[in-house]
């Protein structure tokens, strides 16, 4: 952590290094088919951790989203299920290839980073209720000049959605050599958050697993912690 950020913690201005939150991902024997169903064999015993408020920590009625997440010795999963009021959708959607700058619609997001020593430096994956997605290198101390939207981890998307019980389904398959440069086992940890961005302007919802106390969701010190099961 930079200086100014470490100044910052210690006069209060910033939350201390990691949110309270932990969230565990259960270890699978083999990988499975992406099926969006939280009902599946594959996700039904996962637990599962809430994000239901903002980036301040206010919550958000109606949007209370559950996270589960599982891995494996090639994969991570992650399992969002987001219920929403209205949803905010970019016409003409593409899913053949990745949608830079998806975050202006509805989407789920994971931010990941494996670098304890370098908390700066995270990946960025994002899917919308139409299969969309983008994934990011980030660096808040170097930025890539294109934002890091060119990097490519190869991860996989699968979304259901729901239009009677108002809610959508969004699963990501992220290998593991695109975020940790170990091999997975369990009782490791990485550094996460999780967040949601949902409904039309001027009205748009923003959701946070860990607050950030600011109004992006790029602020690393927030992480919370994903622990290997």
């Amino acid at each position: 952590m930079r200086l100014r950020t470490l100044i910052a913690v210690a006069v209060g201005l910033l939350p201390a290094l990691g949110g309270d939150g932990v969230i565990l991902s259960s270890q699978a024997s083999k990988d499975a088919a992406l099926s969006a169903d939280p009902n599946s064999e594959f996700w039904k015993e996962a637990k599962t951790v809430i994000a239901s408020d903002d980036t301040m920590g206010k919550p958000v009625p109606g949007h209370r989203t559950e996270i589960r997440s599982r891995w494996t010795a090639d994969n991570i999963y992650f399992l969002f299920s987001c219920p929403y009021e209205e949803l905010y959708l970019k016409p003409e959607p593409v899913t053949a290839k990745e949608t830079n700058k998806l975050w202006d619609w509805d989407v789920a997001e994971v931010f990941i980073g494996a670098d304890y020593k370098n908390i700066r430096r995270y990946k960025e994956f994002e899917v919308s209720p139409q299969g969309e997605w983008v994934d990011l290198d980030i660096d808040r101390d170097h930025p890539l000049p294109e934002g890091g939207w060119l990097w490519n981890s190869t991860f996989h998307v699968k979304v259901r959605l729901d239009r009677d019980a108002r809610t959508w389904y969004a699963e990501m398959q992220i290998p593991w050599k695109s975020i940790d440069e170990r091999k997975p086992a369990s009782g490791s940890e990485l550094r996460v958050n999780f967040y949601r961005i949902q409904g039309p302007p001027p009205n748009r919802k923003f959701i946070a697993w860990q607050p950030t106390h600011s109004r992006t969701y790029h602020v690393p010190e927030s992480f919370g912690t994903l622990k290997l099961d």
